[in-house]
């Protein structure tokens, strides 16, 4: 019996400890955008290929015809592809911040929230 409690302390212990370690949520902000016209940085191509006008109309448009959601930072020319393909979308074509955690095997967000960036 002791040593069964013991060892239930020492894997509630062991938990404890991974869960410490975990990665923590952190904060991205850029533009959600559709992956096609995040690989040049902007709309431009998009908007005539989609005949659309404006960078929600263009992402929507974009990803309707296979691209993904991302979220494109413009000061490290960097797209984070989204796990969540919904939650991104009310944010389409605008600065967003996306709270999520980032696995780099995957270079993907784990997507917690979207919302406005300021």
């Amino acid at each position: 019996m002791k040593k069964l409690t013991l060892s239930l302390v020492a894997l509630m212990f062991l938990g404890a400890i991974s869960f410490a370690h975990g990665k923590a949520a952190r904060t991205f902000t850029g533009e959600i955008m559709d992956s096609a016209c995040a690989k040049v940085g902007n709309h431009d191509a998009g908007y005539k290929m989609s005949n659309t006008s404006t960078p929600k109309d263009c992402t929507l448009a974009c990803v309707k015809t296979g691209a993904k959601l991302v979220l494109y930072d413009s000061t490290k020319k960097i797209a984070y592809e989204l796990d969540d393909q919904e939650k991104p979308k009310d944010f389409a074509g605008q600065k967003a911040k996306v709270i999520g955690t980032y696995n780099s095997a995957t270079k993907r967000i784990h997507v917690e929230k979207v919302e406005a960036a300021s």
